[in-house]
């Protein structure tokens, strides 16, 4: 089974300035993520970028190839669409959308979610979870909930507590903190698809419950496809959106290398 990664890259961001090109230990995050990428399995790693600048610090690097795409993208699965029209990828290529900050995330939940979409052919889309470990995940708008039915095909993605434990969730529960989690499962933003349903996606209207919630992924359900989600292999570290998050990216791999000296 092969598949292909295109990572989206974006080069304005406004809690971190040209996030793409910030230095980790030496390299820049965009090449970090495609390095993981690359140890995945892929037999292709895409960089799409709306930046010259972002093209010209990848483009002499080894077996990473640089897109540029048009800057009125309104969303990475559109830039995606973009990147299939412009490689006329086959229809029954398997693409996976790595997100661009995420300079930790390991290679085999990429290829977990490649695998998955192969296996089932009965979904457009694969994605991820984990299970809600703490109760301020529980109740958390950032912490976005998905519920599956008994094939792992997802009923729905929320940020509110979905589903709502009538019996346990009592405001007493709340404040002791002592509330049952067993059935929550917060959504891993990785998303695998096929070409054909890239190109139909392009054309999709934007959802009235997607703009309520402000989740693209409801877009795909409320239009009749099926998203197939399974409990990640390995939980991804979270990404990078702001200059704490860079910095606590850089302790660990210092400490990684560090690690790998004393032994």
């Amino acid at each position: 089974m092969s598949f292909i990664v295109v990572i989206p890259a974006r080069y304005e961001s406004t809690r971190l300035p040209a996030k793409p090109l910030a230095d980790i230990l030496g390299k820049t995050m965009i090449e970090r993520v495609a390095e993981q990428a690359l140890q995945s399995g892929a037999k292709q790693v895409i960089v799409a970028t709306d930046d010259q600048r972002i093209v010209d610090v990848l483009k002499d690097l080894n077996n990473i190839d640089v897109c540029l795409t048009s800057k009125d993208h309104e969303s990475g699965t559109d830039r995606l669409a973009e990147v299939c029209t412009i490689y006329q990828f086959a229809d029954d290529e398997i693409i996976v959308n790595v997100q661009g900050d995420e300079p930790l995330i390991p290679p085999s939940v990429i290829k977990q979610v490649a695998n998955n979409l192969f296996a089932n052919e009965q979904a457009s889309v694969a994605t991820l979870s984990a299970p809600i470990t703490v109760q301020e995940d529980a109740f958390n708008i950032n912490a976005v909930k998905v519920v599956t039915d008994k094939n792992k095909l997802a009923l729905y993605f929320s940020r509110a507590t979905t589903p709502w434990d009538r019996d346990n969730f009592t405001a007493k529960n709340q404040q002791a903190k002592n509330v049952d989690l067993q059935h929550l499962q917060r959504h891993i933003g990785i998303y695998a698809y096929r070409v054909s349903f890239l190109k139909q996606y392009a054309q999709l209207s934007v959802s009235p419950l997607e703009m309520i919630e402000k989740l693209e992924q409801l877009r795909v359900l409320w239009h009749g496809y099926k998203i197939h989600v399974d409990i990640a292999c390995e939980l991804p570290p979270a990404g990078v959106d702001t200059a704490d998050d860079l910095q606590r990216v850089i302790n660990v791999l210092s400490d990684r290398t560090l690690n790998s000296k004393e032994s």
